[in-house]
């Protein structure tokens, strides 16, 4: 009996190491483990050519390098804000992996909807102004980064003595309802009020008050400023057809802006800064890295850019190192 069980204990350690050299052998062999997958959600304020391009340039840097371990679930809020919650609601609930935020009232909804989930901005002016941040270091200190479409201020309002020489009152026309669109127009005031023009402030609540404050705006001033703003990237059109019959020119905050309404802007690549937000994303996925660490980053290049269409019909004459906006 002793020397049966022997024997039975035998052939078990037998088995149990046959067993583990098997599954060493099979590690060994490079058998692909299973790979990570992603999802990622994305809402969009509204879709225009700024916006559209930097979601577009974010897609292209995550799947340049996660290819097809990434999908998305895009949302796009048409321009209401309350729509900006729901997005970021359901994309929590869905547990996505990531959510990237574009303009700053779809930001301002993912941030309150998750503490937990990493969210990264872009076409987002301020941040500090954004969340509410009071100490501003450049890094959030929580589960948020991401990219800031704003170009150099001072040098947007040095544009107007640049191209404009004759204008000494300067309107500024934008949603009162944008935060960033509120802190550009005020840092704009405070540079030209120091320059010696006369500023004065016109907002909109919403689209069906554009026409009328742009009517005032123009009936009041010599030339308007219109910062980064959704609402007014919206209605160009709406802009233009006030402003330019009634001979007002208009300095704008970005590219897309120009080219619907005004003559020249100081702008920056939207695609680029989208780019930038993807790299920031694979970096949070793959790599690991801590958000609430991530500084907040900015378009590498600003560019000069004139409407040749809206300058030709002004008779303004545009410096050799403007660059033409496409049509």
């Amino acid at each position: 009996m002793k020397k049966a069980l022997a024997i039975v204990l035998c052939l078990t350690m037998v088995l149990a190491l046959a067993a583990c050299g098997s599954s060493g052998s099979s590690a060994s062999s490079g058998a692909p483990a299973e790979e990570k997958t992603y999802v990622i959600g994305i809402s969009q304020l509204v879709p225009h050519v700024a916006l559209d391009a930097a979601t577009q340039g974010f897609k292209d840097a995550v799947d340049a390098a996660l290819g097809d371990k990434v999908t998305y679930i895009e949302q796009n809020a048409a321009g209401d804000q309350p729509t900006c919650t729901t997005i970021a609601n359901q994309l929590v609930a869905e547990n996505v992996d990531l959510i990237m935020a574009n303009a700053t009232p779809a930001l301002q909804a993912a941030a309150s909807a998750t503490t937990t989930i990493p969210v990264l901005g872009t076409s987002v002016t301020d941040y500090a102004t954004a969340l509410e941040i009071d100490d501003w270091t450049g890094v959030t200190g929580k589960n948020v980064s991401g990219t800031s479409d704003l170009a150099p201020l001072a040098d947007q309002a040095a544009m107007f003595a640049e191209l404009l020489p004759d204008a000494r009152s300067i309107g500024l026309l934008y949603c009162s309802a944008e935060p960033n669109s509120i802190y550009q127009a005020n840092v704009v005031d405070e540079i030209l009020t120091g320059q010696g023009y006369s500023v004065k402030h016109y907002t909109f609540a919403d689209t069906n008050e554009v026409a009328n404050v742009t009517t005032s705006a123009c009936a009041n001033s010599d030339a308007l400023y219109v910062p980064t703003d959704n609402t007014a990237a919206t209605c160009t059109e709406t802009i233009n057809n006030v402003a330019l019959p009634a001979g007002v020119p208009i300095i704008a905050g970005e590219e897309g802006i120009a080219s619907g309404c005004g003559i020249a802007a100081l702008t920056i690549s939207y695609y680029d800064l989208g780019y930038a937000t993807g790299e920031m994303a694979v970096d949070i996925l793959v790599n690991g890295a801590d958000i609430s660490t991530m500084a907040v980053r900015f378009a590498p290049n600003v560019t000069k850019k004139y409407n040749p269409v809206n300058c030709e019909a002004l008779g303004i004459n545009i410096p050799a190192e403007y660059e033409a906006i496409a049509p």
